[in-house]
């Protein structure tokens, strides 16, 4: 039978079904007599327990059941008969106009877009370049020592300087009055760090040992603690000691203690060299995929199915519950977060997803085992026991679907950037690790 497909609105489509009455009837009996072999029911031996009394107890639920599944599989037959790419799930409701002898119903429900997707020949792109530098390589490693830093004590008359470990007692008040989190006694900080904000560490920088001063200190409006965001508090800190930073020498020691198998400072450099240009490689790889990303978005028309941006929407918004929950906000999973929060989020995100797939089977990108294989061996290959991390890898679905959505991905930035207008660009390394 020919299926009539009823075009509603762009994605919205709706077809009719039909259901033989004693077709539903025969199957809800057949159900019936089944459960009535297996049922337990007090006062009666198991397998002997009447039809009717089996009916009178489950008839309602066994006949929901039936019902679900004979019409999910008419529309499943429907929709695979007319060719259709069904998005999410279809509302079913009774039709106003029944058949003699059949049950009919009213299915409305979305189709995913055909996604056109215009000359990328035309589109520019740029690609970065960034090489690990010997003064990276430096920089890395005196962040190395910062961690294995020991402090002694200066001498009293000593001013406070960055890189010190500085002890306080501190205590701040707005408007005159204490806040939450205003005061501490004995509190510890590396000056020069980032760690306080930048007026308290101008006012401790050259305070000397017991030395009392009062400031000003204005929270930004975006400060994490809301009671005080965009506010300006009075401190008081008092310093009460000052330890110099004494930093490990680079040598053998230094290198041993990092757990350099060879234990010498060329070693070292080798092993800090290729761990970065392993994280240089996939920034570059992010970075210019955001690029890809966004050319290919601009490329492509598409209309974007309701339903799946709500599922995003509600994904996203889980998301953020469960974030909340680990940060241990009181009843978390109950916080009422608006969608509009993330809509705009959402249908990007199905826009992309519907966009790079499209891409993926036009062009027949899937990624290959090989390909995920190489994949999972790279990401194993920073760890001491990379065979180890590869069987960790294979021996969860979840994690290899990961990775193939990622090599997936990379493929889709491989074929764009062959054919859009590629402008290259060399960044430092500090710009690419952001901390220029």
């Amino acid at each position: 039978m020919t299926v009539v497909v009823e075009t509603l609105d762009k994605l919205e489509r709706k077809i009719k079904l039909t259901l033989p009455v004693d077709a539903v009837q025969n199957e809800v009996q057949a159900r019936l007599r089944k459960l009535a072999r297996t049922v337990k029911m007090d006062g009666f031996r198991p397998g002997k327990v009447p039809l009717n009394v089996v009916t009178q107890r489950y008839g309602y639920s066994v006949h929901y059941e039936v019902m679900n599944d004979k019409v999910g599989d008419a529309f499943a037959k429907a929709a695979n008969e007319a060719k259709l790419r069904v998005a999410g799930q279809p509302q079913i409701t009774e039709s106003a106009e029944p058949v003699d002898g059949q049950m009919a119903f009213d299915a409305v429900f979305e189709v995913f877009p055909e996604v056109k997707i215009n000359d990328l020949s035309t589109a520019d792109v740029e690609k970065a370049h960034a090489e690990v530098t010997d003064a990276a390589i430096e920089k890395t490693i005196d962040i190395l020592r910062k961690q294995r830093r020991t402090f002694a004590l200066r001498p009293h008359e000593a001013p406070a300087q960055d890189g010190d470990r500085v002890t306080v007692d501190f205590e701040g008040k707005i408007d005159g009055e204490l806040f939450d989190g205003g005061k501490a006694e004995d509190f510890q900080f590396i000056l020069g760090d980032g760690q306080m904000l930048k007026e308290f560490e101008e006012a401790t920088r050259g305070m000397k040992f017991g030395e009392s001063k009062t400031f000003p200190l204005a929270f930004p409006a975006d400060y994490h603690g809301q009671d005080v965001a965009g506010k300006t508090a009075d401190f008081m800190v008092t310093l009460k000691k000052i330890e110099a930073a004494h930093l490990p020498e680079v040598d053998d020691a230094l290198a041993r203690a990092l757990g350099i198998a060879e234990g010498t400072v060329a070693a070292l450099k080798e092993d800090i060299r290729k761990n970065l240009q392993r994280e240089v490689k996939s920034r570059l790889l992010s970075r210019n995929k955001q690029g890809v990303m966004e050319a290919l978005m601009a490329k492509s028309e598409l209309d974007l199915p309701k339903v799946s941006v709500k599922a995003e929407v509600e994904r996203l918004i889980a998301d953020a519950r469960a974030n909340l929950k680990q940060r241990g906000v009181k009843d978390a999973e109950n916080a009422p977060i608006p969608e509009e929060l993330f809509t705009a989020q959402a249908e990007r995100r199905v826009r992309l997803g519907l966009v790079v797939g499209e891409l993926v089977r036009a062009n027949q990108l899937q990624a290959t085992p090989a390909q995920i294989k190489q994949h999972v061996e790279e990401l194993a290959s920073s760890y001491e026991n990379p065979a180890e991390v590869v069987r960790w890898y294979y021996g969860d679905q979840n994690r290899m679907s990961d990775v193939e959505s990622v090599v997936i991905e990379n493929n889709v930035t491989e074929f764009v950037l062959s054919k859009v207008k590629v402008t290259e660009k060399t960044i430092s390394f500090d710009e690419l690790m952001g901390q220029n």
